[in-house]
């Protein structure tokens, strides 16, 4: 398993490195200054904005419905990302992956 992930720091921990080697999970990181190439990234852009932005929630109960209610929104409007590098070749079946 190949698991993607951004440069922050306690991802490369020692303990959390041994503990993927230890379950043959293999982790990729992007390069730095790239974390647009994580689509999570994007998410957490869109709650960022549309729920925290120019806001002042009093507590964190205040501010954690606001964030839920942001999601339930979002995810009743979800849809599948189909567009994205349609005419890449690693989208064809025949693409050569090199596995290590």
């Amino acid at each position: 398993m190949h698991l993607i992930l951004d440069n922050f720091s306690p991802h490369k921990h020692p303990s959390v490195r041994a503990w993927c080697q230890a379950n043959q999970i293999e982790l990729v990181f992007l390069p730095t200054y790239s974390s647009w190439l994580n689509w999570i990234e994007a998410e957490f852009a869109a709650l960022r904005y549309f729920a925290l932005n120019g806001t002042d929630h009093r507590s964190h109960a205040e501010q954690d419905a606001a964030i839920g209610d942001y999601i339930r929104w979002h995810n009743q409007r979800a849809r599948p990302k189909t567009g994205y590098a349609t005419k890449s070749k690693i989208r064809h079946p025949d693409y050569p992956f090199k596995v290590a």
